[in-house]
């Protein structure tokens, strides 16, 4: 039965998964609470599909502890899979079905009662925006209506956790732009673990990023931690306030001697007579101390903007070799 008790909806402890001699998860742990919409990233080979196979019971862990509300997958795998839907990343559908006879066969294999079948179905429907496309063969749906029908099956029998594997392969931009607000309204109601390539589609979806590499876990936060806690850099345009020409040189060397800031580069653009400078800091944004600096020293501060490292760069330093 499920744990009342528990307050995670995932909860993964020391999970190793080994093919033969060869480790493809080593040691990973972490939990997922109710209502978190999060996303599972690596490079390609991390583990992150043998992770959600092993979490959908598809697979069996080597060691460690895998527990769906408080159900663990390896003693009780029926059981969790009743409060799990899953979208794999080669969406397995029928396509000699149409879409509501599709969505009936699920229902039934998902044993929904009779006297409840029709009113999930619908709802499910509703949810994926599959109206116009109910009475349609599969075969004849865009890509896009496919990943719909496949969120449908898997929240047909309206289970607490959705674990999707690259939800938009393979879509165009429309179809991926659709399909991550239909993810996100989703996520208002269950707990969902989304795996994806696409680095800005986890940003502007999920409120959480887990990072794996090499089968271990390297990076757990939320997407505006990860893109703060290496820095950034800052554009700055300063100017003097009697009217005559500053040095870069000591714009440079006053911006550098700021705590903090780890680089000042100066840059061949000048605005009303100011002096441009990129000023590269590790993990205290200086703003502050650049304006207060800017004062003392009587100039003018025209212009500062600042750019943070992105997810992408986040990600390529965590994963590279």
């Amino acid at each position: 039965m499920t744990n009342a008790l528990s307050t995670n909806i995932i909860q993964v402890r020391d999970l190793i998964k080994s093919y033969g001699s060869v480790p493809a998860i080593k040691g990973l742990t972490f939990e997922i609470g109710k209502g978190q919409v999060v996303g599972f990233l690596g490079p390609n080979g991390a583990g992150k599909s043998t992770t959600m196979k092993i979490l959908t019971g598809y697979l069996q862990p080597t060691s460690g502890t895998v527990k769906i509300l408080g159900i663990d997958v390896t003693e009780n795998s029926i059981e969790a899979r009743h409060h799990i839907g899953y979208l794999p990343e080669n969406n397995p559908l029928y396509e000699e079905m149409m879409v509501m006879e599709y969505l009936e066969f699920v229902a039934q294999m998902r044993q929904i009662p009779k006297s409840k079948r029709r009113m999930m179905i619908d709802k499910a429907i509703h949810a994926c925006g599959l109206e116009p496309a109910v009475r349609k063969d599969i075969a004849v749906l865009s890509k896009g209506y496919c990943q719909r029908v496949g969120l449908a099956q898997a929240i047909v029998h309206d289970p607490q956790l959705l674990i999707l594997d690259e939800p938009t392969s393979g879509l165009d931009p429309n179809q991926i732009i659709e399909i991550r607000s239909l993810i996100k309204k989703l996520g208002e109601e269950k707990t969902v673990l989304m795996s994806t390539h696409i680095l800005s589609e986890a940003q502007s979806t999920c409120s959480r990023i887990l990072i794996i590499n090499d089968g271990k876990l390297v990076a757990d936060d939320t997407p505006l931690q990860l893109t703060q806690q290496e820095g950034g850099s800052i554009y700055v345009v300063v100017a003097s306030n009697k009217k005559i020409q500053l040095s870069k040189t000591e714009v440079s060397r006053q911006l550098a001697s700021i705590f903090g800031v780890t680089k000042v580069e100066s840059i061949d653009e000048y605005k009303d007579a100011g002096v441009a400078m990129i000023v590269s800091y590790d993990k205290q944004d200086p703003r502050s101390d650049i304006f207060q600096k800017v004062v003392s020293l009587d100039w003018i501060l025209l212009e500062m903007r600042r750019k943070e490292i992105t997810l992408e760069e986040t990600f390529r330093r965590l994963t590279k070799e």
